[in-house]
C-alpha cells in the first residue's frame, strides 16, 4: 500500500463493503423486492462524511477483487474520497450487508463477511506510514481490531501515530465479528492508550470499560488514555469530556428518522471536521449532532451524508423560534 507521501486532512481505515437497502419501509427483509445498492462500511463512510464537508479524505481498506469491489472503488471516487490505498484481495468476496427498515428505532443489520472480509487483511507492512503520520486526523474502528493481520496492521498505524496529533479510535463494536466482550477489551485497551480521542455509544463504551453510565463511560476512557471522549447516548444526545476539564453535553436535533444507519458515521466525519477547524467542543458537538440527525432522515448511510451548508440549515432552523415546526424525533 506504499506510496508517494500525501497529505490528507483525514485517513481512515477499517470497513468497507456494499449496502443493500431495502427500497420498502416496515417490509421483513424475506419480502422485501426491490433494493438500493450503496457503499458502506464504517471507515468508507466517515471519509465519504468528510469529504462532504470539504475535507481532504482517504481510506485504508480492500475489497475483493470482483465486480462489487469495483463498484466501491468508483463511489469512493465519486465521493471525492482517495482510494490509493484500497486493494483487493482475491480469496475473499467483497462483503455485502443487508438492512431492514423499520422506523424509528429497529434497523436491523445482516451482515455476509464470510469466510472472512477482505477488509481485515490489511496488512502493517504494506501501510504507508509516512501519510499515516502526516494526516490532520487518523480514523481507526474496533472492528479493525477483531481479526489479525488487521490487528497488527490498526495497531501499528496508532504506534506511527504517537498520539503526536489526532487520532481517533471509533469504538464501533458489533457482536458478530468477536466471540464476546471480554475477547475484545485487551486489544481495547490497547488502542486506547494510543489515541486522543474516543467515540463510542453506550453499549460500545460499556466493551471497552465495563462502565455504563455516561459520564463513568467518559471518565473511564480518559483514564485509559485518551484526551478526548464523546459519548453517544441515543435520544438523550451526546456527552463529550476532554481531559482540561472541558464539558460538552448537547441534545439531538429533532427530526423525523427514516434510518438511522450512517448518523454515526455522518456524525464522526463532522466531528472531524470540528476537530481540524479548531472548534470548541460544544460548536463541534452541535454540528456533529445535526450532520447525524440529517442522514438518518434519509434511506442511505454513504450517498446521505450532509455538506457544511445543510448542516448550518438544520441548526439555523433548530434554533429559530419556529423550531416546533421541525418534524419531531421519534
Amino acid at each position: 500500500m506504499a506510496g508517494s507521501p500525501q497529505y490528507f486532512d483525514l485517513i481512515t481505515m477499517g470497513r468497507i463493503g456494499v449496502d443493500l437497502y431495502p427500497l420498502e419501509t416496515g417490509v421483513p427483509l424475506a419480502r422485501v423486492e426491490t433494493f438500493g445498492k450503496f457503499l458502506g462500511g464504517s471507515a468508507a463512510n466517515v471519509a465519504v462524511a468528510a469529504a462532504r464537508m470539504g475535507r481532504s479524505a482517504a481510506v485504508i481498506t480492500r475489497t475483493g477483487d470482483d465486480p462489487f469491489g469495483t463498484f466501491l472503488h468508483e463511489a469512493l471516487k465519486e465521493f471525492g474520497v482517495d482510494d490509493r490505498w484500497v486493494t483487493p484481495v482475491a480469496a475473499y468476496p467483497t462483503p455485502l450487508t443487508f438492512c431492514e427498515i423499520f422506523p424509528p428505532d429497529d434497523f436491523p443489520l445482516h451482515f455476509y463477511r464470510r469466510p472472512k472480509a477482505p477488509d481485515l487483511e490489511i496488512h502493517a507492512d504494506e501501510l504507508d506510514l509516512t501519510a499515516v503520520r502526516a494526516a490532520g486526523v487518523l480514523w481507526v474502528t474496533g472492528t479493525g481490531l477483531s481479526e489479525e493481520p488487521s490487528r497488527s496492521a490498526t495497531l501499528a498505524a496508532l504506534e506511527a501515530r504517537d498520539r503526536a496529533t489526532t487520532t481517533v479510535f471509533d469504538l464501533d463494536w458489533r457482536p458478530a465479528f468477536w466471540r464476546d466482550p471480554e475477547q475484545a477489551r485487551p486489544y481495547y485497551r490497547e488502542a486506547l492508550r494510543h489515541a486522543t480521542v474516543a467515540v463510542g455509544n453506550l453499549d460500545e463504551c460499556e466493551v471497552a470499560t465495563g462502565a455504563r453510565d455516561p459520564a463513568a463511560c467518559a471518565g473511564a476512557l480518559l483514564e485509559a488514555g485518551v484526551e478526548l471522549a464523546v459519548v453517544k447516548q441515543g435520544p438523550r444526545g451526546v456527552l463529550a469530556v476532554h481531559r482540561d476539564g472541558t464539558r460538552a453535553e448537547v441534545p439531538p436535533v429533532p427530526v423525523e428518522v427514516v434510518n438511522g444507519l450512517g448518523a454515526g458515521d455522518a456524525f464522526g466525519g463532522s466531528l472531524c471536521h470540528g476537530l481540524l477547524s479548531g472548534w470548541d467542543l460544544e460548536r463541534t458537538m452541535r454540528h456533529a449532532n445535526a450532520a447525524g440527525a440529517l442522514v438518518a432522515s434519509r434511506l442511505a448511510c454513504s450517498s446521505a451524508m450532509p455538506t457544511g451548508p445543510e448542516v448550518a440549515d438544520l441548526l439555523a432552523r433548530a434554533a429559530s423560534p419556529d423550531a416546533a415546526g421541525l418534524p419531531s424525533q421519534s
